[in-house]
């Protein structure tokens, strides 16, 4: 259901972020982020000259080469278009991010290594997309190599471990319909009620 209809207005800015992932013939996960900034209006830059409208103000790339346990192994950041001549130079800080895991703590390992002037706001901000996509993809190859095995795709526990998903999100919660339907032996909810 889209929102719903909004009052008499005229659209001044718009920001798309995407986020791919690729599994790569050597096995490892390229996740590859692109974030635009435009504005529907022109927008006056010293460095650029006067920027028309729909002409990309920030236009960035960033790639994560990420193993099967999320160990970043390779790191590539792009500035095609920002509003500073300078800006493009930052990228290189994002080789800092290789050895590091995306996992818990995260958000605090990249401020520590890229935050205020050690990085570029919309590079930084562009991490946290990307972090989820690699969570999305890796969980699709997992769930892949399953069925190949003719397992099911939503087994992820292993002998009497809970799944990695439970409690973590409203949909896997232990008192919820999907893991009472999928993981019984973790559900923690009310009964089902019997139909007479």
């Amino acid at each position: 259901m889209p929102l719903s209809p909004a009052t008499g207005r005229e659209p001044i800015h718009t920001r798309k972020v995407t986020c791919e992932a690729y599994h790569r013939a050597d096995d490892l996960i390229d996740i590859e982020g692109h974030l635009t900034d435009v504005k529907n209006y022109p927008v006056p830059n010293t460095w650029r000259g006067e920027l028309a409208p729909g002409t990309p103000i920030h236009d960035m790339w960033l790639r994560l080469t990420i193993d099967h346990d999320f160990v970043i192994q390779d790191v590539e950041a792009v500035t095609d278009a920002s509003p500073f001549q300078i800006c493009p130079a930052v990228t290189v800080n994002f080789q800092r991010l290789k050895g590091v895991r995306i996992g818990p703590g995260w958000r605090k390992v990249v401020h520590q290594k890229l935050g205020g002037v050690e990085g570029c706001t919309h590079l930084v901000e562009l991490l946290g997309p990307m972090a989820t996509t690699a969570y999305q993809a890796t969980w699709g190859l997992k769930a892949r190599k399953r069925r190949n095995q003719k397992r099911r795709a939503q087994d992820e526990q292993v002998g009497d471990q809970p799944p990695r998903l439970l409690n973590t999100c409203w949909a896997y919660s232990d008192a919820g319909e999907v893991v009472r339907e999928h993981y019984p032996d973790f559900y923690r909810g009310p009964a089902p009620v019997k139909s007479a």
